[in-house]
């Protein structure tokens, strides 16, 4: 698998991943191809992830069965993911189907490292968009209107993420919402490729809205 991944590297595609900070050169598309001929194994998996390597931490989160994996072994792994890219496809496709995904947002929301912290808010995001029954909205805003301003890249990411979410999907706190994007100016002036939707929460809450009203 190892060969197949490095048969597969492109330094094009690696110079602009690294970039962003992900140390893979490998075409997603592609990957996931790999991935459906593979199927899911999850001994493979879990040696895959044990190379280190991005590409192949990446193809596990793929081939793995998210459900297998142990509440510690999951927490181990997140801080093994230190590139956005392998730690936002654990999070997505591994951590958020497993049966521990809810004690283990909460045991990361208050982390002390920022970037296991911002796994934490990703899965609350889920929460909100999915599983909003038990979440106390009010209160998950007076931490981001307290917190985001501040937050380190990742982690301000992962909360206005949140913010915008629970603007748009929970009609009684979108005044709110977009009050405390405007008061802090998160991301205001984000550079945005045209045809996309700005990451402003004001400006991303009234798009999302018109388009659903439409």
């Amino acid at each position: 698998m190892l060969a197949e991944l490095a048969a597969l590297e492109d330094p094009k595609i690696r110079a602009v991943n690294e970039k962003r900070g992900d140390e893979h050169g490998v075409n997603l598309g592609r990957l996931r191809a790999v991935a459906k001929r593979v199927r899911t194994q999850q001994d493979l998996a879990r040696e895959l992830w044990a190379t280190g390597d991005a590409a192949a931490m990446l193809l596990a989160t793929l081939v793995c069965r998210p459900r297998a994996f142990e509440r510690d072994e999951l927490d181990a792994m997140l801080r093994q993911a230190r590139t956005p890219k392998v730690h936002d496809w654990l999070v997505t496709y591994v951590v958020a189907k497993n049966p521990y995904a809810e004690e283990l947002r909460q045991r990361w929301l208050t982390d002390p490292d920022p970037v296991i912290a911002s796994a934490g808010w990703a899965l609350t995001t889920e929460r909100v968009r999915k599983k909003p029954a038990g979440l106390d909205m009010a209160a998950l805003l007076d931490i981001i209107d307290a917190q985001l301003k501040d937050a380190p890249d990742r982690l301000q990411w992962a909360m206005n993420e949140c913010l915008g979410q629970i603007g748009i999907v929970h009609r009684a706190y979108r005044a709110r919402a977009v009050d405390i994007g405007e008061r802090l100016g998160v991301l205001k002036d984000h550079p945005t490729p045209p045809g996309c939707t700005s990451p402003f929460v004001p400006v991303w809450i009234a798009e999302v809205v018109r388009r659903q009203d439409l």
